[in-house]
């Protein structure tokens, strides 16, 4: 007991002593000449030796600032900064004890403009309209970190397990490197890549489009963008790594990026082979293109998530340069090639109104695809009043699959309905060009608009397949399916469409916009089936119930108009439209033709308002109203018969599908406490709902078709919450994410109307936690809780739930040596007893560096307890699968990195070595 007791007061005594080095520092930041306090002012103490910023924070909407920092017994600088306003300094001998500085006062600069601040040395964060700036040198990661790790450090920004990047509780749906592409706009390669040490700034702002962008409208967008700026230190120059490495089971990847910077012109270079299921590009710092954990995709958690094993090559290159101030270039290349294979097997409960039919299927796989992909963006300023911007996209691909499966389904009773066996092998082509030309004119009256845009895409696909198979029939007298044939197919589509509209101002914050959409669309699809004759040994024998013509064409005229309100405090845009459509479609089957043309007026309407309580907290609403019409296949009443257990045939009689969307989201974050949260809530109802109804005969067969349906609903809501603590070198990071989803369907199934009522709940946890720059711990746990009842249906309902738990640790200590370790847990409650329910999947990478940290040597284990696997389970309100596909298993690997890096002042020519 004396023991505890000397224990409790030697906690006692520490924290005593460590509250006595905390102080209090805050005051108010107000404009000198009104008096008015100066909201999101950055308030910020830096040492005057070095000017390394100590600690900062940002105004309130009544201009005060608290700092909760350490004592510190050095000179230091106070210094307040405000865009529009000169920079206020201050100098302390140190920060000793608590104080209340009073009112600090900012005065304004004439001549300061609107996004330049007159100081060279930049703050933590700058407000900027409606841009939020970051000086990336405010915010220290080690030496060798990308930029991934450096937008974990900023306030507000969240980095999940798949790469997802949300900035207070809005998704990131774009990335740009000083304004431009880097290979693709969702940045993944970027941020993934780019080392943190070169970047200058990170700016968020609002997602636009092309158009709107050109227009300078407001965004109506629920994402948000991302440019990160290189410093102009380090924009002439070049960096890159390469890596190898070969591993047990004949495992092995490689990789090379090679990047190169000439003041606005960058070229960089990216290569990648491997066969460890990395389709994309990635050279993570401690597990490099392992899958699993920190690497995973899809949301997967603990598992690597794929289907079969892949092994892959990558090559591209991306160019982007300013030709002259009023002309920019960007483009990129990139080749594909990979080869999957899949074993496969699932149980597939069909759910009847009396009765179930359950399926079980085996399948073996290979699948090659190869690709070429070009694109091109030409931005050019025609005068100060004129741009156009032109973006083409060439992709031509290749593809080849082989594949044999098996198949037995059965009834209720055990009673053996059919079985099937297959074997096929096609092989296809395609090439598809797509183009935008976006032309803006602006005019001297402010918010005077006009906008031309173009948009064409043109696709064109080739296949040729051979299919062996065998049905047979058990329940009744219909006889066995047996087809040996040749498939070939032949499939064209062309789009065109050009929207014009043209803005007036009617007031400094009304505007007026009105204009007409013309779209030109065309399909053909030629499918032509031989049976193998056995006299000639060849396909010649044309199968007419599988050969089939047909032509689909719809063109439509679509007058707008619409308005936008924007003030201080809040923007709503309200628009409608109404097209009408002609869609005319032919078909040529059996040596008969089928002509049927359709005539639409369909209506459309959005609303969406937005309020601005401050510019870190906001709500929105968004209120759609849109028709989706009927696809060609879903309206022709030509039958298909090409899988043998399921004939489809259309309905000509189909009305097109109405939808109302309706949502409110809000978000608030506070930077001061570097913590915010965010709530979202949505939902969809449909009129005249299209969905499939199907009738099985005795045999499990099924004859299928389309109906409308109306009534059918679903709902979502969501919320996120994060905060990050920091005190000294320690920085903690914990967050809370709660997802639902219902969903209501109906249909038809054997004639007989059922209803399906669907609830998803997904809450989950997350925390980090880093201590310097030598560990770092990410532990997370989520649960997915899937619960469908039935109505009409032989069963009442069915659940599921999943438990996924996941840690993640760095250690850099010591010096040269990284250990890192993810390992996750995931428990599948309700999959059927044919599969494992749970597994642990556990990543572990040891390396040294050498020769001043650029060269590397690693080793790595993939899956080392051996269990990784792949079974899930899918609900629908029509049937429950269970499946479960080929995984990597354990492998041990050795690999060796390289980093290069040279980089020159770009006046001075001052060489700065390392990567």
């Amino acid at each position: 007991m004396t023991k505890i007791y000397s224990f409790l007061l030697f906690l006692a005594f520490v924290y005593s002593a460590n509250a006595q080095n905390n102080i209090v520092i805050k005051g108010t930041v107000v404009d000198i000449n009104s008096q008015l306090p100066l909201e999101l002012a950055t308030v910020y103490f830096t040492t005057v030796k070095d000017s390394t910023i100590i600690e900062y924070a940002t105004t309130d909407k009544n201009g005060n600032f608290i700092i909760n920092t350490k004592k510190y017994d050095k000179p230091v600088f106070l210094k307040v900064n405000y865009t529009g306003y000169q920079t206020y300094f201050e100098e302390q001998k140190g920060l000793t004890e608590s104080k209340d500085f009073g009112k600090l006062y900012m005065l304004e600069n004439a001549n300061v403009l609107n996004e330049v601040i007159i100081k060279s040395e930049a703050p933590p964060i700058t407000i900027k309209k409606d841009t939020l700036e970051f000086n990336a040198g405010s915010y220290k990661v080690r030496p060798d970190a990308n930029v991934e790790t450096l937008l974990k450090q900023l306030p507000g920004f969240d980095v999940d397990n798949t790469g997802k990047i949300t900035v207070n509780g809005r998704e990131v749906n774009q990335v740009l490197v000083n304004g431009k592409a880097f290979f693709d706009k969702d940045g993944a390669i970027a941020i993934k890549n780019l080392p943190a040490d070169i970047i200058k700034k990170v700016q968020v702002s609002d997602f636009k489009t092309k158009k709107e962008e050109l227009a300078k409208q407001e965004s109506t967008s629920d994402y948000s963008s991302i440019n990160i700026t290189i410093d102009e230190k380090k924009n002439k120059g070049y960096f890159g790594k390469v890596l190898g490495g070969y591993g047990s089971d004949e495992r092995y990847e490689s990789s090379l990026m090679m990047n190169f910077f000439k003041n606005k012109q960058k070229i960089s270079v990216l290569a990648s082979s491997n066969n460890i299921n990395s389709t994309g590009f990635s050279m993570d710092e401690v597990f490099d293109n392992m899958g699993g954990g920190r690497n995973a995709k899809g949301g997967q958690g603990a598992s690597s998530g794929g289907k079969g094993i892949t092994q892959s090559t990558l090559a591209g290159i991306n160019y982007s340069d300013d030709w002259s101030k009023d002309l920019e270039f960007m483009s990129s290349y990139n080749f594909t090639n990979a080869v999957t294979k899949n074993d496969s097997k699932s149980n597939q409960l069909s759910l009847l109104p009396t009765g179930n039919i359950l399926t079980e299927a085996d399948s073996k796989t290979r699948n090659e695809n190869t690709g070429n992909k070009a694109n091109f963006e030409l931005e050019y300023k025609i005068n100060p009043t004129m741009q156009i911007v032109v973006a083409p996209k060439l992709n031509v691909s290749q593809s080849n699959s082989n594949s044999s499966s098996s198949t037995s389904s059965e009834n209720q009773n055990g009673e053996a309905l059919n079985e099937s066996t297959a074997t096929s092998h096609t092989e296809s082509s395609n090439t598809s060009f797509a183009n935008s030309i976006n032309f803006n004119k602006t005019f001297k009256k402010e918010s005077r608009n006009l906008s031309v845009v173009f948009s064409n895409s043109n696709t064109k696909n080739d296949s040729n397949g051979i299919n062996i198979s065998e049905t047979i029939f058990y329940q009744d007298a219909k006889p066995n399916d047996e087809r040996n044939q040749n498939a070939k197919n032949t499939s064209k589509s062309d789009s065109y469409s050009l929207d014009l509209e043209y803005t007036e101002p009617i007031t400094d914050s009304l505007r007026l916009r009105f204009g007409t959409d013309f779209d030109w669309q065309s399909s053909m699809n030629d499918q032509k089936t031989y049976n193998f004759d056995d006299a000639s040994q060849e396909y010649s024998d044309l199968n007419s119930s599988l050969t089939n013509y047909t032509t689909s064409k719809q063109n439509s005229i679509t007058p707008k108009v619409g308005i936008s309100w924007q003030k201080r405090k809040f923007t709503l845009n309200v628009n409608s439209r109404t097209s009408i459509v002609e869609f005319d479609n032919h078909s040529f089957y059996l040596n008969q033709a089928t002509d049927l043309n359709k005539r639409y007026m369909l209506p459309y309407g959005t609303a969406q308002f937005r309020y601005k309580f401050n510019r870190s907290k906001n709500l929105t609403f968004k209120y759609d109203y849109s028709n989706a019409l009927p696809s060609a296949t879903q309206l022709m009443p030509v039958a298909d018969l090409n899988n043998p257990l399921n004939s489809v045939i259309g309905n000509p009689n189909l009305n097109p599908i109405e939808k109302n969307t309706a949502g409110i989201d809000f978000k608030n974050f506070d930077f001061r406490t570097r913590s915010g949260y965010s709530l979202f809530l949505k939902g969809d109802y449909y009129n005249n709902d299209i969905v499939s109804t199907s009738i099985y005969d005795d045999s499990g067969k099924r004859n299928t078709t389309y109906v409308n349906i109306s009534g059918t609903y679903s709902a979502s809501v969501g919320g996120n919450w994060n905060q990050q603590i920091k005190k000294d070198a320690h920085t903690i990071r914990y967050g809370l994410r709660l997802s639902g989803n219902y969903n209501f369907d109906k249909g038809f199934t054997n004639a007989v109307m059922y209803n399906a009522k669907s609830v998803v709940i997904t809450p989950s946890v997350y925390a980090s936690y880093d201590y310097g720059e030598v560990l770092s711990i990410s532990p997370s746990y989520s649960l997915s809780y899937n619960e469908t009842r039935y109505e009409n249906y032989s069963r009442d309902a069915t659940s599921n739930v999943i438990h996924r738990i996941n840690m993640q640790t760095t250690s850099y200590w010591p010096a040269n040596l990284i250990f890192g370790n993810d390992f996750g847990y995931t428990y599948n409650s309700n999959i059927s007893d044919d599969f494992k329910k749970d597994f642990f999947l556990w990543n572990t990478s040891l390396s040294y560096g050498f020769l001043d940290k650029k060269l590397y040597a690693k080793v790595k284990v993939y899956d080392v307890l051996n269990q990784n696997q792949s079974a899930t389970r899918t609900i629908s309100p029509t049937s429950i699968r269970d499946e479960e596909n080929t995984v990597l298993k354990r492998y041990v690997m050795f690999s060796l990195a390289y980093k290069i890096g040279n980089f020159a002042e770009s006046k001075k020519g001052r060489k700065q070595r390392g990567a």
